[in-house]
């Protein structure tokens, strides 16, 4: 396996994305040049490692692995590709360390990302219009975890993005052996997505509101992705308090560094109302446990509890609100 993106180009021509097929070469080119990560040569040895695979029969989704009409809810939900297990594929996937998102079961090897990303999913999915058979832009996307959800939905073509050079070679791992066209993550930043004006039936923006300097305008750049009637999805921290107010973190938040605004739930709201989005409904509001968020084998750094104030867990370390999320769902 070698990151090409050659199919991904065939897919775009005839659409509204096919003047893309001229902007992104250079631009994945440069996402992906090796100054960027000293690891990305190692990374990609290990991806022309990958044992060769006959095609296969992944599961996508919950529904495929449970039926429709079966409530249990102690059941698998990781992206799936069950087939013989290889000699030495665990140690090799783990050069790919550190994982997030998932979980993932390739072949055996159960891959415990440090994200429950599938609670997430469980917790998002509800409250869409149907994906099947739609375009669709994950911004953010990690190692594309949601971007297969997405696909087991039925979308027609899921496009991520994010910056992150071991994400995108994580997910040209798990495309080695999931083999499914449709879904593809792009090195690229929001800032480097070309315009594609009406482009998308569904924008999503997970975990990303919060590492923005300027929310408001990352929410109309969102928007403007989106054809007349199509779905933004965002997903970010919030806190409590009244419409209007934000927390500025002074230094870091759960010890990460680049957190700028978390409003309120209701602020969420207002900010997309002032952007021009409809229809716009908060979903769910959840506190992260540690059981959705922690180390692991595959995640092997600090995790959310140390994050958190060992005295008093509804704070952080640096004693602001202990993290909590919100999903809001609107229309363009």
């Amino acid at each position: 396996m070698k990151i090409d993106y050659t199919k991904f180009y065939e897919l775009l021509k005839g659409t509204d994305l096919e003047s893309w097929i001229e902007q992104l070469p250079e631009r994945i080119a440069h996402g992906l040049r090796h100054e960027r990560h000293g690891l990305l040569p190692q990374w990609e040895a290990a991806l022309a490692k990958l044992p060769i695979v006959e095609a296969t029969s992944p599961s996508l989704s919950e529904r495929e692995e449970r039926g429709e009409d079966d409530a249990s809810t102690n059941l698998k939900t990781e992206v799936r590709v069950e087939g013989e297990a290889f000699q030495g594929l665990a140690d090799l996937l783990k050069q790919f360390h550190p994982w997030r998102k998932g979980p993932y079961h390739i072949h055996g090897v159960h891959i415990d990302t440090e994200w429950r990303s599938d609670w997430k999913w469980d917790r998002v999915r509800p409250h869409l219009q149907p994906l099947e058979g739609r375009t669709i832009l994950d911004v953010g996307c990690g190692n594309g975890y949601h971007c297969w959800r997405m696909v087991g939905e039925g979308a027609r073509l899921v496009i991520g993005v994010d910056p992150s050079p071991l994400f995108v070679c994580q997910f040209f791992a798990m495309k080695h052996f999931i083999q499914n066209p449709h879904a593809w993550v792009l090195p690229l930043g929001i800032e480097d997505v070309p315009d594609a004006p009406s482009a998308f039936d569904t924008v999503f923006s997970m975990g990303v509101l919060y590492h923005r300097k300027s929310p408001l305008e990352h929410l109309e750049r969102l928007k403007s992705f989106l054809r007349p009637g199509g779905e933004l999805v965002v997903e970010t921290l919030v806190v409590d308090g009244p419409e209007g107010y934000t927390l500025t973190p002074n230094g870091r938040y759960a010890k990460m560094r680049n957190v700028w605004f978390i409003p309120t739930a209701q602020t969420l709201e207002y900010w997309m109302h002032r952007c021009g989005l409809k229809d716009i409904r908060i979903v769910d509001v959840t506190t992260t446990s540690v059981e959705e968020q922690r180390s692991t084998d595959w995640m092997t750094f600090d995790s959310l509890p140390t994050f958190l104030d060992p005295a008093d867990p509804t704070q952080t370390v640096e004693g602001h609100p202990a993290p909590r999320r919100a999903v809001v769902v609107a229309k363009a």
